[in-house]
């Protein structure tokens, strides 16, 4: 069973990432041979039960932020770095900062969008989640930067693209 899935698209090849497959570690099909793969995959990102992969490139490596599997309930964004799609890929920690960091703002990951324009921003796109009304969901956007080789995502009530600190 795929729960949640991401479509990394990169010069020459596309790799699916599909997490939480029975809620085990995450798994990546080799992007040459995606969509007509056979099963073949590798498990990624080992730290735990993994869902909602989120992955972006840059210079080089790629950085993958997922979520722990606790059904409706938040919990601590985690992100990881690799040099190879295919891994071995390095814990990270929670990219979230500041108040509500812990809960990833009561969301969690869908998809990192780039900004055009700026190689070095990217939008967090996040899901929110309302078990009591689940039609009262709704979505979180929010600026992530590159501090020190780490993504970093903190909360902005409002924000500008090109002044996102």
């Amino acid at each position: 069973m795929f729960r949640r899935t991401c479509l990394l698209v990169a010069v020459a090849f596309a790799s699916l990432a599909s997490f939480s497959q029975e809620k085990q570690p995450g798994h990546l099909f080799p992007g040459e041979k995606w969509p007509d793969n056979n099963g073949e995959h590798i498990n990624a990102h080992g730290g735990g039960h993994n869902q909602a992969p989120a992955l972006f490139k840059k210079e080089g490596k790629y950085y993958m932020i997922t979520s722990g599997c606790t059904g409706w309930a938040p919990n601590a964004a985690r992100s990881a770095v690799a040099t190879h799609i295919f891994g071995p890929w390095e814990e990270l920690g929670n990219p979230c900062a500041g108040e509500g960091a812990e809960l990833t703002f009561n969301s969690q990951s869908t998809f990192i969008l780039p900004v055009p324009g700026n190689e070095n921003l990217w939008i967090f796109m996040a899901d929110r989640w309302n078990p009591k009304n689940p039609i009262d969901g709704g979505y979180v956007w929010l600026p992530l930067l590159l501090e020190n080789g780490k993504p970093v995502i903190r909360w902005k009530d409002d924000w500008q693209m090109d002044s996102p600190k």
